[in-house]
């Protein structure tokens, strides 16, 4: 990983070198091409006046084609000029011309037009395309050691975010050589994520809040079944708050914002495009926890394995399983089912679940019973009846496994319910035990309450390299923000 970030630090500074070196071989000279709107090709009947302290440019040519009045300059030393061309004695255009260091040219603006200037999105463009591959790379490799990896949402967001951007930015690629176009564009590019999503972000906040409602009413208040509600007004709220912001200061005078050299409006781009390149960045997050989440539930872990777990959960009064256990008792019975018919090969069930202080037996008794009733011999069950949390079930039913088993390496699967895999996967892979998790069916208001519950998750696990994330975005769109106030202030 410390080799891969090197190499695209490398990569990154010779990409600049490149940009640098191209810039100044080109933007020494500038074209400019004016429709004069006539058919002559007299070039001769078009005064052209330089104005300059010093000499800072030159005309090297300057001839009609169609109409076309086509002047070329060259610069001399670093300055400011300005370029007026007359036709009998009256001006018809006028250009102010930069020369900056190393002679590079820009028309009519401190960040204009330049001849080369297209190197820079090209550039940027292969940049953050090269860092997508890197991330992809990473998420693949990832991927095969265990999906059950807070890392994996992680890498699987970071990748949507950069999709979008390149997909944002390629219509824009080459559409213009005006650095400060090319600057906004960019700018922009990370912010509008949002505003795109915004109402397919509105439905889900809609979705969220009736199916936390339900939670609600099931399993009473409480701030966990109350934090998808909060989640979703939140993105909602910090989506819609810059453009009515932005549309708020542009109406009033109390703030001017409608000043280009003036602080105000650089401030008003500052914290908008801060709020919305931070809440961009977090959609494409929560989207990569509920693709990692269905993939979890969906997937068919392979048949070579010799026990699975059950996870328990709350039972009846009577000492019969819920509907809830019992899905999770059906799931893995099927499962048993499909290895026996592909593979010839019977897998040891392991119940596992303690008695609460609301049960009259531990929920593996519950579980080991209901699985006699389904034909499993006694033999083929092993009941850990001592845990009372995930954590437990994976820690006490691997240490009866690990004094039953036979072999160095047990092929490991635990049955839950779909919303659950994704969590009881990671809960599993942070003990080292490698095991692959199937899922049963439940009510939706579970699943989206699980989505929250496991973007909150990955952003406390990896919340240091989100915060690093989000810091580096927020100080690229300083620099292009900087780079806009240059050029409309210089």
């Amino acid at each position: 990983m410390k080799t891969e970030k090197k190499v695209l630090l490398i990569t990154g500074m010779v990409f600049l070198m490149i940009g640098i070196a191209v810039m100044i071989s080109l933007g020494s000279s500038y074209t400019i091409r004016q429709n004069t709107y006539t058919k002559s090709n007299d070039a001769d009947r078009y005064q052209v006046l330089i104005e300059q302290d010093h000499e800072i440019i030159k005309l090297t040519d300057k001839r009609c084609e169609n109409g076309t009045l086509i002047l070329k300059i060259k610069s001399v030393s670093k300055g400011n000029a300005y370029i007026n061309v007359f036709e009998s004695d009256e001006s018809i255009f006028l250009h102010k011309v930069y020369v900056h260091r190393f002679g590079i040219i820009t028309m009519d603006g401190y960040l204009g037009n330049a001849t080369g200037a297209m190197i820079i999105p090209v550039l940027v463009y292969l940049y953050i395309g090269l860092i997508l591959w890197s991330v992809i790379v990473q998420y693949r490799r990832n991927m095969r050691k265990s999906l059950y990896q807070y890392k994996n949402i992680r890498d699987l967001g970071w990748i949507i975010f950069l999709t979008l951007m390149l997909v944002g930015q390629i219509t824009y690629l080459f559409s213009s050589d005006n650095i400060a176009d090319i600057v906004n564009t960019t700018l922009h590019s990370a912010s509008n994520i949002a505003l795109i999503a915004f109402p397919s972000a509105f439905i889900v906040s809609i979705l969220v809040t009736i199916s936390n409602i339900h939670l609600i009413r099931k399993e009473g208040r409480s701030w966990r079944n109350m934090l998808g509600i909060i989640l979703g007004l939140l993105v909602c709220f910090c989506t819609v708050l810059p453009p009515i912001l932005s549309e708020l200061l542009q109406r009033t005078d109390i703030v001017d914002v409608h000043n280009e050299r003036g602080t105000a409006l650089y401030v008003e781009m500052i914290v908008t495009n801060t709020i919305l390149v931070a809440v961009s960045y977090l959609e494409c997050i929560l989207l990569g926890t509920i693709i990692l989440s269905v993939k979890a539930a969906k997937k068919i872990p392979a048949f070579d394995k010799d026990y699975i777990l059950i996870l328990g959960c709350q039972i009846k009064k009577d000492g019969t399983m819920t509907p809830l256990l019992k899905g999770r008792a059906d799931r893995a019975l099927k499962f048993a089912l499909m290895q026996k018919e592909a593979a010839g090969k019977d897998v040891v069930f392991i119940p596992s679940g303690g008695k609460g202080a609301d049960e009259i037996i531990p929920e593996a008794r519950a579980i080991q019973s209901y699985l006699v009733s389904e034909g499993v011999p006694d033999e083929r069950i092993l009941v850990e009846e001592g845990s009372a949390n995930t954590l437990e079930n994976f820690k006490n039913s691997m240490e009866l496994i690990r004094k039953e088993s036979r072999t160095a390496e047990p092929k490991v699967a635990f049955s839950t319910t779909n919303y659950h895999v994704f969590r009881s996967g990671v809960l599993a892979e942070q003990q080292g035990i490698h095991a692959e998790g199937i899922g049963s069916k439940t009510r939706p208001y579970f699943w989206i309450n699980a989505f929250i519950r496991e973007f909150a998750a990955t952003l406390y696990s990896e919340g240091k390299k989100h915060l690093k994330v989000i810091a580096l975005l927020i100080l690229a769109m300083l620099a292009m923000i900087y780079l806009v106030y240059l050029s409309n202030t210089l």
